[in-house]
């Protein structure tokens, strides 16, 4: 049987001569992979491949039985065309990590319809973005992801709990009994970040590279912390040498 539906490429290994193995976040059955065959040629300059670069935005015909590992695809093609996120150094290093981000949180093959919708507004955001929101989505992108994994950070900071407790996802009032915390200007931009709900807001943030850096690196903290086995992000170094 056959179903109809979006997906957003997460990732993609290339299998025998002209077949690739695809991991896409589908918006009807959640995570999936997928065996696309004869879509690689050494020798045809316009191959299919290209439709699975990871952060593609495809309508999808596919096949689907639940107790496979593995699915087929029917038909493919673009939702979405874009401008510059698949071509542009910047914003497609942004999109790398993104997808990177997304695949490690994806546990279960389950319909997840808002983080969907989530993720896909942000890519079209970041295909239109300045260059100052391109710099800024990465740690927008980080901070509101975990809402849909249930872990996301409580938005309770105040002149009297100023500091960002990374153990217990919460702000406190004290220094905690170990090292896993945010306090002083990078607390008080993760309160700011926590109340943005939408990329456009991000044109407003002033940040320089070397706070997004050590944003980036706490909230990883924070991930590792609350995704067992979360590992290291192969995206980042090339993300923090881009931006």
């Amino acid at each position: 049987m056959t179903h109809k539906t979006k997906g957003i490429v997460l990732r993609t290994v290339k299998y025998g001569e002209t077949s690739l193995v695809v991991t896409i976040f589908t918006a009807l059955f959640g995570v999936q992979t997928y065996l696309v065959n004869g879509v690689r040629s050494s020798k045809n300059k316009t191959s299919k491949a290209s439709y699975f670069l990871p952060a593609a935005i495809l309508d999808l015909v596919v096949y689907h039985q639940e107790q496979k590992n593995m699915q087929r695809i029917k038909e493919f093609g673009w939702a979405k065309l874009y401008r510059q996120v698949l071509t542009n150094v910047h914003k497609n290093s942004v999109a790398l990590y993104m997808m990177e981000l997304l695949y490690k949180c994806l546990k279960q093959p389950e319909q997840q319809t808002d983080l969907f919708d989530f993720c896909e507004d942000v890519l079209q955001e970041l295909d239109d973005a300045t260059s100052k929101t391109t710099a800024n989505l990465p740690i927008f992108f980080a901070l509101h992801l975990p809402y849909f994994f249930g872990f996301r950070i409580n938005d309770n900071y105040s002149e009297t709990t100023p500091v960002l407790d990374l153990k217990e996802g919460s702000f406190c009032s004290g220094t905690p009994q170990h090292t896993q915390f945010l306090e002083g200007a990078e607390a008080q931009i993760t309160a700011d970040l926590l109340k943005v709900m939408h990329p456009t807001t991000l044109e407003d943030l002033h940040l320089n590279q070397p706070v997004r850096r050590r944003l980036l690196h706490h909230y990883h903290v924070y991930y590792s912390l609350h995704i067992a086995e979360f590992g290291q992000m192969k995206t980042l170094a090339v993300l923090q040498e881009v931006l």
